[in-house]
C-alpha cells in the first residue's frame, strides 16, 4: 500500500515559527495530515493505485516468462528430435515394405511366365 511521508513535526515548528501557537499549529498539523490521507486515499480510488504494476512486478513477470520460453523451446527441440527419429522408422519401415512387395510381384511375374512357358 503506498503512503505519503509527512514530517507533522517540522509541519508544526514551521507554523509556529511564523507565529502561530502551539494549539493552532497542532490544529493545523492534524488537518494538514488528514488533507493528505484523504487525498491519497482518493488518487487510489480514482486511479486504482492498488492494481498498477511496479517495475518489480514487470521484472518478475519477464524473468518467469523468459523461464517458461526456455523450457517451450528444449520441449520443441525434444520433438523435433524425436519427429526426426520417427520419420527415419517410417522411411525404413516403408523401404522394407517396397522392397518386400518387389520380391513379390517379381516372384509371382516368374511363376505366371513359368506356367505360360509350360501351358505353351
Amino acid at each position: 500500500m503506498s503512503t505519503i511521508t509527512f514530517d507533522t513535526l517540522h509541519f508544526a515548528n514551521r507554523l509556529k515559527s511564523v507565529g502561530f501557537t502551539d494549539e493552532q499549529a497542532q490544529v493545523i498539523t492534524e488537518l494538514q495530515l488528514s488533507t493528505v490521507d484523504t487525498t491519497l486515499e482518493q488518487a487510489r480510488h480514482d486511479y486504482q493505485l492498488d492494481d498498477l504494476a511496479t517495475k518489480r512486478d514487470l521484472k518478475e513477470i519477464e524473468i518467469a516468462l523468459r523461464h517458461d520460453v526456455e523450457k517451450v523451446e528444449i520441449k520443441i527441440e525434444l520433438l523435433r528430435a524425436d519427429t526426426g527419429r520417427m520419420i527415419a522408422e517410417s522411411k525404413a519401415d516403408l523401404t522394407r515394405w517396397i522392397i518386400g512387395a518387389g520380391f513379390l510381384q517379381t516372384t509371382l511375374i516368374i511363376g505366371v511366365l513359368l506356367k505360360i512357358t509350360h501351358l505353351i
